[in-house]
Formats: structure tokens, C-alpha cells, sequence
């Protein structure tokens, strides 16, 4: 029965107290939440713990009514698991910023580089991840969803349109505007975007 439920029918019904699609949502989308947290963190105790978050999140605001049912269940729950993930980074600020190079680019968060598995190395990823989320934070709403869904959701430019209600020149538009933003931001803060 729960199984031919879209994610907007599972919510509803949540919300009216059938507990049983709950355990569907979290079924369906377990997985892809906890993949991207642990993306992000590369911890497998704090995934742990901002994915156990992240759905109580959305049970509190399942119950009190801040689920507006609109098609895009998926992308506001990736959206909760997203803010879980700046609040938890913006509660261990404490590092400064690290000395820019030439290279600084959103575009280096998938290098190899960042990917190391040495510990310095990890560091150095964690607070380029930081670096990016402040930034982002300051992007406006419809910039910072795209640069979230390209490349922390891994959305087509025709996916982010879809789910953004908006065509593919708009979406692009946002995106590059997103990049020419968070790149005065490198230069103005002097914030570095690689490890090396």
C-alpha cells in the first residue's frame, strides 16, 4: 500500500497521524540523506548523529505544519539535511581563514586533492567545506539553490529547473551569478578553495 505513495501523500498522511508512512519516507530516503551527510562531514559518527537530526527535524516540522505539500518533498527534506549540516559547522567556527592561491574555484570541491585520505589533508577539506558553507549563506535564496543542488545533490541543470520551476537559461543565469558572487567573496575574504 505505502509503496505506491508519492513522498507528498506519505507526508500528508503522516501528518495525519498514520505513524506506518513515516517509516516510508525514511525507508525511501535514508540512504540518499546519509550519503550526502557523510559526503559532507567524512565521519561516520557525526553523519550519525545530523542524520538522526536531520529526521527529527522533519518529524517537528512534519507536526507542526511547516510542510507545504508542492511536488518537492525530496529536495526540502536534502534542504533540512543541508541546514542540519551548516548548523552543526557553524557551531565549531572557530578556525580562521587560510591564505588564498590563483585556483580558488567552487569547482575544486570534487579534486582529488580534497578527497585525500591523509589527515592534514582532511582538514584542510573540512575547512574549505566551511569556507564554502559561509559563503553560500550569504549567496541569495534562488543562488544558493542551485549551487546546492548542482553540486552537493548532483542535479542536471534540467533537473535543477524542474524542481526550481524555472527554465534552464534561468537556472544557468543563477548559477553563474552564484560563482561570480562566491568568487569576489574568495578575494575579499582571502579564502582559499584547495588543499593545494
Amino acid at each position: 500500500m505505502y509503496e505506491s505513495m508519492t513522498d507528498e501523500q506519505l507526508a500528508l498522511s503522516y501528518i495525519e497521524g498514520n505513524n506506518k508512512a513515516f517509516d516510508e519516507i525514511l525507508l525511501r530516503h535514508k540512504d540518499q540523506v546519509f550519503g550526502y551527510i557523510m559526503y559532507v562531514v567524512k565521519d561516520d559518527e557525526v553523519a550519525n548523529d545530523l542524520f538522526q537530526e536531520t529526521f527529527l527535524k522533519v518529524i517537528t516540522k512534519l507536526q507542526n505544519g511547516k510542510y507545504r505539500d508542492n511536488g518537492k518533498f525530496a529536495f526540502w527534506l536534502m534542504r533540512i539535511a543541508h541546514n542540519v549540516i551548516i548548523d552543526h559547522y557553524r557551531a565549531q567556527r572557530n578556525d580562521p581563514f587560510v591564505e588564498p592561491t590563483k585556483d580558488n574555484d567552487l569547482q575544486n570541491l570534487h579534486a582529488a586533492s580534497i578527497i585525500d585520505t591523509d589527515h592534514e589533508s582532511e582538514l584542510a577539506a573540512a575547512q574549505i567545506l566551511k569556507d564554502v558553507k559561509r559563503m553560500m549563506n550569504a549567496l541569495p535564496d534562488s543562488q544558493r539553490d542551485v549551487v546546492f543542488m548542482r553540486f552537493f545533490q548532483q542535479l542536471s541543470f534540467k533537473e535543477i529547473a524542474e524542481q526550481t520551476d524555472v527554465s534552464i537559461n534561468t537556472a544557468l543565469g543563477r548559477m553563474r551569478y552564484a560563482l561570480i558572487n562566491l568568487r569576489k567573496m574568495t578575494r575579499q575574504y582571502d579564502i582559499i578553495l584547495t588543499t593545494r
